[in-house]
């Protein structure tokens, strides 16, 4: 499922995240953390890997638009706890 919002709302939700909650993302998909991180805007690609996030300059910070939205599913949920 595709989505797309924001840079800035992207940025919002990561950093509403309660402390170590992008290590258990990772783990709980199997994926690395600087995977995660890349799919909120980080840029390591050689220990994390892209994960289908095309960023558009724009008003807010630009639009994102998110091939897979299991990272930003999650993230919501944990969020929220």
């Amino acid at each position: 499922m595709t989505r797309t919002i924001t840079f800035n709302e992207l940025r919002k939700i990561k950093d509403s995240l309660p402390d170590g909650s992008l290590s258990r993302i990772a783990q709980d998909l199997g994926v690395s953390i600087e995977t995660v991180r890349n799919y909120f805007g980080g840029h390591n690609y050689k220990d994390g890997r892209s994960v289908g996030v095309h960023i558009e300059p724009g008003p807010d910070g630009g639009l994102v638009m998110l091939d897979d939205t299991s990272i930003l599913d999650l993230a919501l949920k944990y969020s929220q706890s």
